[in-house]
């Protein structure tokens, strides 16, 4: 049965899903007639097996019926997790300022153990400081009054407790450009501190990797925007890959996430080592 101890509500979600997919699958029921079983469509199973939308409790006990799932104990168990996985996430308190495409992933974040990520255009959201984060805000929503503004920044740092829990910290492993670090977000004070903070967790967070991509590792497959792969501490969900756009975002999956799980490795191949990174770093911070 499915452990719930470490897992947050997204993350025990999707282990609920992935569970169910594979008693799905071992009856050799289709998705169709699952949907049709809970007065539902396809579509909406496939969502629910990817843990990208809630279950109702009822919804659950009728797949079970469906997989000859009749123990009292095992449903009393599921029917557990689905109202354990119902708990909000601190983060949908602020529904009024993240659209919800947004409040998918940060759940999904929230339960990692292992963040990959690239940017080309920005720090990433979990290195930034507070300073250099509303100078970004501030740009992209340029026209939100200031208590939205403050709002979405104190997202962006509650975020980053991720990476600084006492217990089962997560690891982050960023791929930075280097265009993202000469672009001067807030003015050159801004930069400089953003800049001092990247070499302090270069140097002082054994959880985070940094490397920098230097124009001069030339052109790369990874031009076209940020990328973003989550992986569980638990054993049975899939890495989750992410790629968020202007007014969205996209889950690979299969052979295309496979791809980007491949680019990921080439740009950390092609990406200054950790300890050149820091000397990069300083060598940059003189500029500012």
């Amino acid at each position: 049965m499915l452990d719930n101890r470490q897992a947050g509500p997204t993350a025990l979600r999707m282990q609920i899903g992935a569970r169910l997919r594979l008693m799905r699958e071992s009856k050799g029921i289709g998705r169709a007639e699952a949907g049709h079983a809970i007065g539902s469509s396809a579509s909406k199973m496939s969502r629910l097996e990817l843990g990208r939308q809630s279950f109702k409790i009822q919804d659950v006990l009728n797949l079970l019926d469906l997989y000859g799932v009749h123990d009292e104990e095992e449903r009393a168990a599921f029917a557990g997790l689905v109202q354990e996985a119902k708990k909000p996430g601190w983060w949908q308190g602020y529904g009024d300022v993240l659209p919800s495409w947004f409040e998918q992933y940060l759940g999904i974040e929230q339960s990692a153990r292992t963040i990959r990520t690239y940017e080309v255009q920005y720090i990433p959201g979990l290195l930034q400081t507070r300073e250099y984060a509303r100078a970004v805000i501030g740009l992209e929503h340029h026209d939100a009054p200031y208590d939205g503004l403050e709002r979405r920044l104190t997202v962006r740092m509650t975020r980053q407790e991720i990476l600084h829990r006492p217990v089962g910290a997560a690891r982050l492993w960023a791929v930075i450009d280097e265009a993202a670090l000469r672009r001067p977000f807030g003015g050159p004070d801004v930069m400089r501190g953003q800049l001092e903070h990247l070499i302090a967790v270069s140097e002082g967070m054994s959880n985070v990797r940094l490397q920098v991509l230097p124009f001069s590792a030339g052109g790369h497959v990874a031009l076209g925007g940020p990328i973003t792969i989550v992986r569980f501490a638990e054993h049975d969900l899939h890495d989750v890959t992410y790629l968020e756009q202007l007014t969205g975002a996209r889950y690979p999956e299969g052979d295309e996430a496979a791809r980007y799980h491949e680019i990921m490795d080439l740009l950390a191949i092609r990406a200054a080592r950790p300890a050149r990174t820091t000397a990069f770093l300083k060598d940059l911070l003189k500029d500012f």
